[in-house]
């Protein structure tokens, strides 16, 4: 059974503002899906739509075959939330934020206060867990609003720019706790962000959005495969013959296209057979960002 399925789904706002257009996209258990954009792309939109926050203007869509729109509580049920900016109770220490919140969910005092505490200390707040929530740093509420999202094991979690205000190594911690909810829990992750390289490490699979549209759809090799084609050989050498086509960094790398990694030795012996030396070769292939601006931009030229 598919967990979530959006189906032609859109969202115009009253003044005729489309945030969503004509989206098709299913995803399986486990599945940990970038949903990637700007902001304005229609990420957030759609995450409400999924919450039944919204109600679709066209199309439809679906968590475990139920309808957000008419099951708003059974969805909430198996879901749980992560936003930019958590909000929970400032006079209330962090234990009491998820003890409450673990209530809303149906748990008792003692399941959540054992359940909170087990997720404090996977995420490195077990020696503040007495401290109310208006001592806490924004990395610290945005931890907390972790735990708060996972304190009735939910099957689906919806994260949106989970990673804000987190320094480097809070942000890793949550990075872990994304993969391993996935790949032991079962978990189906929906991460919206526009931080293209931090998504890129973590996801497996991926929506590109833009103005509401999607733009494209899959894995990494998917996407390239459809978007990019080729590779980027970088080269650093002396007696580069004039015949290649190259682009020098300013740190005098050469950048040369290519469109398979049979080019690689044929490319390397023009450069010695015309007197140079190779210090370093290097492949690159294109990035998330790169699929990304390709796509942009050409979706541009063919206006």
């Amino acid at each position: 059974m598919n967990v979530i399925t959006l189906t032609e789904l859109s969202k115009i706002y009253p003044g005729g503002k489309k945030a969503v257009d004509s989206v098709n996209i299913t995803l399986s258990s486990g599945e940990v899906f970038g949903f990637l954009g700007p902001n304005g792309a229609g990420k957030t939109t759609t995450i409400k739509l999924l919450g039944g926050m919204l109600t679709p203007t066209q199309g439809s869509c679906t968590v475990f075959s139920l309808d957000p729109a008419k099951n708003p509580e059974k969805v909430h049920a198996l879901c749980g939330v992560v936003t930019e900016h958590a909000q929970m109770y400032d006079a209330l220490t962090g234990i009491q934020n998820l003890i409450f919140y673990g209530s809303i969910y149906g748990l008792t005092p003692s399941e959540s206060k054992k359940r909170g505490l087990e997720l404090l200390k996977q995420l490195e707040l077990y020696d503040a867990k007495d401290q109310k929530l208006s001592a806490y740093s924004t990395g610290m509420r945005q931890r907390l609003s972790f735990a708060r999202a996972l304190i009735h094991q939910p099957k689906i979690l919806f994260l949106d720019e989970p990673t804000s205000g987190l320094d480097p190594e809070s942000a890793q911690n949550v990075h872990d706790m994304i993969r391993l909810l996935s790949k032991e829990n079962g978990i189906t992750v929906f991460l919206c962000t526009h931080q293209l390289r931090y998504a890129q490490e973590i996801c497996t699979r991926y929506g590109l959005m833009e103005k509401g549209n999607l733009l494209a759809e899959g894995t990494l090799t998917q996407l390239r495969s459809k978007v990019c084609s080729g590779a980027t050989m970088k080269i650093k050498a002396t007696e580069i013959p004039h015949e290649l086509s190259c682009y020098q960094t300013p740190e005098g790398i050469l950048e040369i296209p290519i469109q398979s990694e049979e080019e690689i030795p044929k490319t390397a012996r023009r450069i010695i057979e015309s007197g140079g030396n190779i210090y370093h070769i290097s492949t690159v292939l294109p990035s998330l960002e790169d699929i990304y601006f390709h796509l942009t931009t050409r979706k541009e030229s063919l206006k």
